[in-house]
């Protein structure tokens, strides 16, 4: 097939015409013939170097072409996926869990909601208040406070404070609150040794000259408890406390105060 006017090479006589129309600098006219064709050459090889570079700068600046951009799409389309066949770990993938599924199983009760799974139990006290408790007569009040109070089962009563609540129907509100708020020794020591305390007796009589005497609303106490404790080790203690009970309602007497905890 012939070429178009515009793709054909030039005639002899047209690139005569082309290299007469160049315009060379002043200076390389003024040389002598041997040397002006020389210049002429080195001066037409600069300009072409210099439309080539033009003609590439113009091709960078021009926007990418559809065809281009759908070229460049397709190619990094085509390196994407054969990185994720071929290197499935490169991307980050990870191979898909796979799912077994199973029949509904009929069941053979009726449609009853399921109960709830039974819960552990917390331990118990190791002994649990009265509901009703005797508060007429000081000093039984006296001897039941302190025999409730040292009785004591570190494992199922978890804290002082359980062993404060147990004992609190004996005792005014604002002293329940006073033992909850701080430690007692004596339970510190009983749980580092790994005991268990019963009370063996209680005895209680009046409190003596060193404290106030009794009146119609208040009377102090003496209580001294034998206390058996099994752990580490077997022994019997005595803790000796004074006490001081209010009339606080009809017939009720509480505890407001206890000496030598």
């Amino acid at each position: 097939m012939a070429k178009s006017s515009e793709e054909r090479e030039p005639t002899p006589d047209e690139w005569r015409e082309i290299l007469a129309s160049f315009q060379y600098p002043d200076d390389v006219k003024e040389l002598p013939r041997r040397r002006r064709a020389a210049a002429k050459r080195a001066h037409r090889a600069q300009v072409r170097r210099d439309t080539a570079e033009w003609v590439r700068e113009q091709r960078r600046r021009e926007p990418l072409r559809p065809v281009g951009a759908a070229l460049i799409l397709a190619l990094i389309l085509a390196l994407g996926l054969g990185a994720r066949w071929i290197w499935p770990g490169l991307l980050g993938d990870k191979p898909a869990a796979k799912v077994t599924t199973t029949a509904p199983t009929t069941q053979a009760t009726d449609d009853k909601p399921n109960s709830p799974t039974p819960q552990p139990s917390s331990a118990k006290p190791s002994a649990s208040p009265t509901a009703t408790v005797d508060l007429a007569d000081p000093e039984r009040v006296a001897e039941e406070a302190i025999r409730i109070y040292y009785t004591r089962n570190p494992p199922a009563d978890r804290s002082h404070k359980a062993v404060v609540e147990r004992a609190a129907p004996y005792m005014a509100d604002s002293l329940a609150l006073n033992l909850i708020g701080n430690s007692d020794p004596a339970w510190d020591r009983l749980v580092s040794r790994g005991g268990i305390s019963n009370v063996r007796t209680v005895k209680v009589k009046p409190a003596g000259t060193d404290l106030p005497g009794d009146t119609p609303v208040r009377v102090w106490r003496t209580t001294t408890a034998t206390i058996d404790v099994k752990g580490y080790e077997t022994y019997s203690e005595t803790a000796t406390l004074h006490v001081e009970l209010m009339l606080t309602g009809e017939d009720e007497w509480r505890i407001t105060r206890i000496l030598g905890l």
